[in-house]
């Protein structure tokens, strides 16, 4: 967001840029992140644990999900999360297991939503059409593409509470998982100075790219 801003007063970018990327943001912020917890809530209800259902999180209502500050964080830095869903792992059959395909729902739907946008996007440049306003549609989806894969990939952070955390349940010994999960505040805090002061941006930068490049590359098949 900051590059971008940069970008507008220098010149190099038009102003109109940075409406279509607030705009999309504002949509993954409204509409992708309530998608993203909702996968969270369904896998687990669908596992066998009901607690989402039962504290109201089984719903795409953005109020049920949205985060403040991880919304902000996703305006400013491009990666950012929502309020984590309750789940209970003593309700699943097979509680590693079960809790690590909970916490892919949630980014698998974010990289499922890029392919879906990418696609519409390489579809729109294929066509071919120099209307200006089909051109910011275009552009509309390719940054939205952008800010999903941005949070699939900060989310599968093995740091708490993010949804990496949760697979570590399904890789680590109990006894090592709970011995960090007992400094989880820490983490957590630890987490935000790292994204504030830029840290983590170039490696999660590199990382959203590759991943980006490759939906992308995928998406072009078709074309």
């Amino acid at each position: 967001m900051i590059d971008i801003i940069r970008k507008v007063a220098s010149g190099q970018m038009d102003f109109i840029y940075l409406l279509i990327y607030l705009g999309a943001t504002a949509y993954v912020v409204f509409c992708t992140l309530p998608l993203h917890e909702y996968a969270h809530a369904l896998a687990a209800d669908k596992l066998g644990d009901d607690t989402p259902r039962r504290m109201g999180r089984l719903t795409i209502s953005p109020m049920a999900h949205i985060s403040p500050l991880g919304a902000v964080m996703i305006f400013l830095c491009g990666f950012g999360y929502a309020k984590p869903v309750p789940v209970r792992m003593k309700n699943f059959k097979n509680p590693k297991r079960d809790m690590a395909l909970v916490a892919l729902a949630g980014p698998l739907c974010n990289i499922l939503q890029a392919f879906i946008y990418l696609f519409l996007y390489s579809l729109i440049n294929s066509i071919g059409l120099v209307n200006p306003a089909i051109a910011y549609v275009a552009l509309f989806f390719f940054f939205a593409a952008d800010v999903n894969i941005g949070l699939a990939v900060f989310n599968l952070l093995p740091i708490p509470p993010l949804d990496g955390s949760r697979l570590a349940t399904a890789l680590l010994p109990a006894k090592y998982y709970y011995k960090i999960m007992q400094y989880e505040r820490q983490i957590t805090i630890g987490l935000f100075i790292l994204i504030i002061t830029g840290v983590l941006t170039a490696p999660l930068s590199v990382l959203s790219d590759l991943l980006m490049n490759l939906i992308y590359g995928i998406t072009q098949l078709p074309f």
